[in-house]
């Protein structure tokens, strides 16, 4: 009797437990993977670990339970880390979390962990839980906990942070509330009803702090329970600190590279509810097959095929893996069955040596268009595998029965017209317009998925032995880079045109026309059409509508609008315009964003094409700034949007060049923390001051530093912030000239900031420097380090904790108005 089980089924469980159905053409698993594989199909236990962002996680852990104890293992992350900093590239916000999504995976993929999210958006820091529960929407984000105990169904449970202040961050002290409040949730089919369509109550164990030691705050202690997580597993070849800083270290958008550690190592846990355990986590918890009616057949199926598997022919377990397979069919239908079947297919196919791919010889695809497609295979396990069907996207059985003789590669080609329904490669939570704080996810199934399913897919049916088993392999484009070899991409699915704007603000200073380039990209042959520029009340453009007519797949022309402001502009307002383009009757608002890393797969989206428009009254003193790139700012470029000339500084500028022809410098942010230069440009750049130059140093954290003389005097960083961005804010002396000129800075310029007013402010400084203002969070003394000023010599020398760099790419008027202001301050 065969099975035929669904492709979306089996997507659903490889994702799962945690296989790279998504990842890689097929799973790389050696004889030592698949022997540690055997030895999981064994285990039926589950960890489920919950904290609030990227790099929370405790990866050693991770390691040590999926790899180790061999049980299910999984981390809840709330937010995906989109409020924090890039010290990789200039993305912000909603694409600095696609970056840490995928750090996120990269770093799963080595610990064995699985990854899963809620609803929750980072917004930046955030000083306590009420606070953050302004923000998020406690009962969505608590339903989304919920629903991944409910569908993970962990029997322990386990919480990075406490429920207090010891958390250090209002997101880490939400996570543990909302992980404890959840824990008994679950098990009351009472809350959150709705959902027993899709998954079951669930009551863990227990739920458990994992307490840490972490700089000055030390919460383990010698009576909590522990557990030495520094075992050295012989088939990995490495031990669990090795592995944890391999995986912490695919943090990188962070910099969180780590040393490996070696040895034995504790992890303390108190118990939060539930009962405590004593000789293990998963105390009172059956993790044999006995907890499954009818599994202690297959217990005994799976013991003897460990006893006998052979490392140098894994091929010679298939027979006992399609005796299990048949064996975990004939048990009910449930939880344990069906993760366990997919995992004893995934061993079948690695032990068979069966190998499967299908890709794209294009990297991008329209709906509605043809594409070719290939599929290859090979039988590579002296096992006999037949293939019996291929099924591709538009085109059921394109191909037939064959035998998949040893070791002869097989490769089948065809066109597809790839269907008109095929969503656009836009991530799931990123596809509906969102307030701040929380994504919009309309459907219910997706809550929790890491990324996309690929919505084309190759369907391969196989015989092996007397069953029949399905294979699902997402179509991905595949090219040889002449460097770095064979390179896999995901297939992105692309509307017909694409529009993209040189520029994401565009300031207004008078009503003198500027100029809109905007680049229309074919995505498919025969795009024509017209454009236009959807825009505000008070601007209008010169021309109504452009047409363009694009021959080829990858064609683009260049077109352009004079935008102005109708009237003269007395006072400051941001609004937003929208390119339009019309063609085959549809119209058409996409631009094309794609962010290229190394260390991550290429990620693409097709957001909004579309850009700030700021009216700003704003006068500015000087021309010629120097800027000296920190880790990944945008501020050079907004400040070029006023009409600066800013040329990006070198060593040989610095160390060489004629610094004195620059109006002002300034170091971008967090300079003084990932360039070792700065440590010897420093003393040029204090000259430079000395001799009537203007420095502008913007934040920097306060560890580590490649110099502690920040500037002429001295002062120091502390981690003082204010979060909320509506902060009121006081003038120390509201005469001071850095007030009056060349704008008059007023408290309306606080107006409209986002998700901060800034971080790490500055602490013990130099009765030379003058302090500006005072601000702070509701229930705090006030902060006066935000910003200091001071002469030296000829010249003048800034540093700011304001956060610019979120303001000016965001089209904040105040923000350019003062920040245009301590550029010229005299």
């Amino acid at each position: 009797m065969f099975i035929r089980r669904s492709t979306a089924l089996v997507i659903i469980l490889l994702a799962a437990i945690g296989l790279p159905a998504m990842a890689q053409p097929s799973p790389a698993w050696n004889a030592a993977d698949i022997r540690l594989q055997l030895k999981k199909l064994d285990t039926l236990g589950s960890v489920l670990y919950v904290a609030a962002h990227p790099d929370d996680e405790n990866t050693r852990l991770l390691g040590y339970l999926a790899k180790e104890k061999l049980y299910r293992t999984g981390y809840l992350s709330l937010t995906r880390g989109d409020g924090g900093q890039n010290l990789v590239g200039n993305e912000q916000s909603e694409l600095l979390g696609l970056i840490r999504t995928q750090e996120l995976l990269a770093a799963r993929r080595i610990d064995g962990a699985e990854q899963f999210f809620t609803r929750a958006q980072d917004f930046g820091f955030s000083k306590n839980p009420q606070e953050t529960f302004t923000i998020w929407d406690r009962e969505k984000i608590l339903g989304d906990v919920v629903y991944m105990i409910r569908k993970f169904q962990p029997d322990v449970i386990i919480c990075r942070f406490p429920a207090d202040s010891r958390a250090g961050h209002g997101h880490h002290t939400a996570s543990a509330m909302l992980a404890a409040e959840a824990f008994t949730a679950a098990a009351d089919p009472k809350r959150y009803p709705e959902q027993l369509k899709l998954v079951k109550p669930w009551q863990a164990k227990r739920i458990l702090w994992n307490t840490f030691s972490f700089g000055s705050i030390n919460t383990t202690a010698d009576d909590q329970f522990k557990i030495d997580v520094g075992a050295f597993n012989p088939l990995l070849g490495k031990g669990f600190g090795e592995i944890a800083a391999e995986s912490r270290s695919q943090h990188k958008s962070q910099g969180f590279g780590v040393p490996a550690s070696r040895g034995s190592s504790l992890e303390y846990f108190l118990t939060i509810k539930g009962n405590t355990p004593k000789k293990d986590l998963l105390d009172d918890v059956n993790t044999s097959w006995s907890r499954v009616a009818g599994g202690e057949k297959v217990g005994r199926l799976v013991d003897a095929a460990l006893a006998a598997y052979n490392m140098d022919d894994p091929s010679a377990s298939v027979p006992a893996l399609l005796e299990i397979h048949r064996a975990i069919q004939a048990l009910p239908d449930g939880y344990w069955r069906n993760l366990k079947l997919a995992e004893t297919e995934q061993l079948i196919y690695a032990c068979a040596g069966l190998w499967a791919e299908a890709y794209s010889t294009s990297p991008t695809v329209v709906p509605g268009t043809n594409m070719e497609a290939t599929v290859q295979l090979i039988n590579r396990g002296n096992v006999k595998v037949t293939l019996e069907q291929i099924d591709l996207p538009g085109k059921p059985n394109a191909a037939g029965q064959q035998e998949l003789a040893y070791n002869k590669f097989t490769s089948i080609s065809q066109t597809l017209a790839v269907p008109a329904s095929t969503p656009e490669s836009q991530p799931y939570w990123l596809a509906a317009a969102h307030r701040v704080g929380m994504y919009v996810i309309n459907d219910p199934l997706l809550v929790g998925n890491p990324e996309n399913i690929p919505p084309l897919q190759a369907k391969i049916r196989f015989r092996i032995g007397d069953q029949e088993f399905n294979i699902a392999r997402p179509l991905q484009y595949k090219y040889t880079d002449p460097v770095k070899g064979e390179i896999y991409q995901p297939l992105v699915i692309a509307p017909p045109v694409v529009a993209d704007l040189n520029s994401q603000v565009y300031i207004f200073t008078d009503t003198k026309p500027q100029a809109v380039p905007v680049k229309i990209k074919a995505m498919a042959d025969q795009a024509q059409g017209t454009v236009k520029l959807q825009l505000p009340a008070g601007f209008v453009a010169t021309e109504s509508s452009l047409p363009f007519n694009l021959a080829q797949k990858g064609d683009e022309v260049e077109v352009r609008f004079n935008i102005h402001p109708v009237k003269n502009i007395t006072d400051n307002h941001a609004d937003t315009f929208t390119v339009v383009m019309q063609t085959n009757g549809k119209e058409y608002t996409q631009s094309l964003q794609q962010i290229r890393y190394d260390h991550i797969p290429l990620i693409t989206l097709f957001p909004p094409a579309a850009a700030r428009l700021v009216s700003v009254n704003l006068k500015h003193n000087g021309n010629r700034l120097g800027y000296i790139p920190g880790a990944g700012d945008m501020v050079a470029a907004s400040l070029r949007q006023v009409g600066y000339d800013v040329t990006e500084l070198t060593e040989k500028d610095i160390m060489s060049g004629n610094l004195q022809q620059y109006d002002a410098i300034i170091a971008g942010v967090r300079a003084y923390n990932v360039n070792a230069r700065m440590k010897y440009w420093q003393p040029r750049l204090m000259d430079y001051v000395n001799n009537g130059g203007k420095l502008i140093v913007q934040y920097n954290v306060n560890s580590p530093l490649v110099t502690n003389n920040l500037g002429p005097y001295p002062f120091s960083l502390s981690r003082d912030r204010v979060t909320d961005e509506n902060a009121e804010v006081d003038f120390i002396n509201p005469k001071d000239p850095v007030f009056h000129y060349p704008n008059e800075i007023t408290a309306a310029d606080f107006n409209g900031w986002v998700q901060e007013r800034g971080l790490y402010y500055t602490a013990n400084a130099d009765k030379a420097y003058d302090k500006l203002f005072t601000m702070h969070d509701q229930g705090e003394s006030p902060l006066d380090g935000s910003t200091l000023v001071t002469h030296y010599g000829k010249g003048v020398y800034v540093y700011t904790g304001l956060s610019f760099f979120r303001q000016l790419p965001a089209g904040v008027p105040g923000a350019y108005r003062l920040f245009v202001n301590l550029i010229s301050v005299k």
